[in-house]
């Protein structure tokens, strides 16, 4: 089985790649949306982020917003929101693995795999980047995004140029949905020892 990591800045379009890569049959551990499942309704985590981060839960789970609110710009409080979450992620990813140990390949899309050393813990990484308009763009034009918040993720992230640096590919996101779909397909053609059939 060969791991990729799959990651990429804010804004750069790293939710339609990994969406690419599933959509071509690659099995997908989407960090995001596990960290959304064990926020969700359910979650054995809910009493210990409320009992940490007061008023930030409800009947339906985490409110995002409320608990954004309640780490924003804050160093500690990021950290100790991290210490409660990334274990459970990391089950889940564990389990995700077990679960797919007939693949070739599996994608492990995770916003902060630099940042976080996880790309010692797979075996090529993928950098998903558009130019820094685009990026812009992109974000600003989200519900509720602002250039503070802009500027706060960017400053807990790699610059893209360091991340693209240091990846093993580059999937370019600036130009058309067939241009970046054609990277991806090399991508996996390239793993997949398929280049030339």
């Amino acid at each position: 089985m060969i791991t990729l990591g799959l990651t990429g800045s804010i804004g750069m379009g790293k939710s339609t790649v990994a969406a690419m890569f599933a959509a071509d049959g690659i099995a997908v551990f989407d960090s995001d949306a596990a960290v959304h499942r064990l926020q969700g309704r359910d979650s054995a985590l809910l009493e210990i982020i409320e009992t940490t981060f007061p008023g930030t839960t409800g009947l339906s789970g985490v409110d995002r917003v409320a608990l954004g609110a309640a780490v924003f710009g804050d160093e500690a409080a990021i950290k100790r929101l991290e210490a409660i979450m990334h274990p459970a992620v990391e089950r889940e990813r564990a389990q995700f693995v077990a679960a797919h140990l007939d693949r070739a390949l599996i994608v492990f899309d995770v916003p902060l795999l630099f940042e976080t050393g996880g790309d010692a813990r797979v075996d090529k990484v993928a950098v998903v980047s558009a130019p820094l308009v685009v990026q812009r763009a992109r974000v600003l034009a989200r519900p509720g995004q602002s250039e503070d918040r802009l500027a706060a993720v960017l400053a807990r992230q790699l610059p893209d140029a360091e991340k693209r640096a240091r990846a093993d590919f580059i999937i370019p996101t600036g130009g058309t949905f067939d241009e970046t779909q054609a990277a991806v397909r090399a991508v996996i053609a390239c793993l997949l020892g398929k280049a030339g059939e």
